[in-house]
């Protein structure tokens, strides 16, 4: 069912050729670095979130699985929600202090920002 998925092909011509097979190009995604090459920036953030305060972890480098398991470890950690996507982790609440603790006990380079 998955190689017949047709919001994938929008677009695209009919082919009379019955042995033809539609492909779609994928990029691939950055390798992890290891936790000391990273640079990690802990900040605050306020837009756009009806005045609600939450910590931005900005510069992750890496596969989404491997950011979304390192969210996963500090939202665990600190006990709140939060998200990962677009190479951020987002936590609910001001956060900064502990986040940046924890970062620098699992080997990330992190610093505090704003």
């Amino acid at each position: 069912m998955k190689d017949n998925d047709w919001k994938s092909r929008l677009g695209v011509v009919y082919s009379t050729n019955p042995d033809f097979e539609y492909t779609t190009e994928t990029e691939a995604e950055a390798e992890t670095l290891p936790p000391a090459r990273q640079r990690l920036v802990v900040s605050i953030d306020r837009r756009q979130r009806a005045g609600k305060q939450v910590t931005l972890v900005k510069g992750f480098v890496g596969t989404s699985g491997d950011l979304s398991s390192l969210a996963k470890t500090l939202k665990t950690k600190c006990g709140v929600g939060g998200t990962a996507k677009d190479g951020e982790i987002t936590i609910q609440g001001d956060l900064r202090d502990k986040v940046t603790t924890l970062l620098l006990g699992m080997g990330y380079n992190a610093k505090r920002g704003n």
